[in-house]
């Protein structure tokens, strides 16, 4: 059995990456969930990850740490991680190789967070590249293997990647041409990320550090968590 080491569920974007592909497509794992602590919180996460970081997974005596590794490792033992036509196997890993490692823009001026709606103060340039390019590659995806995921008919890793973008376009209102806005909601609709952002919102506690970073972005207009 897999285990699967993950950090708050309301920010960890890297953690919802293969969380979310694993329950997808329903490949049994333990979900073991470390909370952000405050201070430096790399000495217990060292304790299963050898860089400090999540997501990090557990494989009998295999560690597996950094999120394209895990999606990786999963695919030479799991079908349907990667789509079966070579075609869109071979887009579907550049495109999530370019989320990977890529949108710097998005990632620092739109930390992810699953429980609040924020009208931004700003749309700078470098953020309105990153969108342009989102969409851009999104409407090649659907486009090109004809939807409704990026790389076809199936969910696969490509989807996994993007879903935190999915949740971004969410909290910030962020403009996407339709036929994309439409993908991300469908996303969003998927019954496992459903459950990650219910968990999310059930969470008992929240990380000052991260809601102090994502609230200065813009005006809360709403916090989901409220009763």
């Amino acid at each position: 059995m897999y285990q699967l080491f993950i950090a708050n569920k309301l920010y960890s974007s890297w953690s919802l990456r293969p969380w979310l592909l694993l329950k997808t497509l329903q490949i049994p794992f333990i979900e073991t969930l470390v909370p952000f602590g405050a201070g430096d919180r790399q000495p217990q996460f060292l304790r299963f990850s050898p860089t400090g970081k999540v997501p990090c997974l557990q494989a009998g005596t295999q560690t597996v740490w950094d999120s394209l590794a895990i999606i990786e490792y999963l695919a030479e033992r799991h079908p349907g991680v990667w789509p079966a036509d070579e075609a869109a196997r071979t887009w579907a890993r550049c495109a999530a190789a370019e989320m990977h490692s890529g949108f710097n823009a998005l990632r620092q001026q739109c930390g992810m967070h699953c429980g609040l709606i924020i009208e931004r103060y700003t749309l700078d340039e470098a953020l309105q590249r990153d969108l342009n390019r989102i969409a851009a590659l999104w409407q090649d995806g659907l486009s090109r293997f004809g939807g409704p995921f990026l790389a076809g008919d199936q969910f696969s890793a490509v989807d996994a990647f993007f879903a935190p973008v999915a949740i971004r376009v969410r909290a910030y209102q962020l403009p996407l041409p339709s036929a994309e806005a439409a993908y991300a909601e469908r996303l969003l609709a998927l019954p496992a990320l459903q459950q990650w952002l219910n968990e999310a919102l059930a969470e008992p506690w929240t990380e000052e550090s991260h809601e102090t970073e994502i609230r200065a972005t813009g005006r809360v207009v709403r916090d989901l968590r409220a009763n």
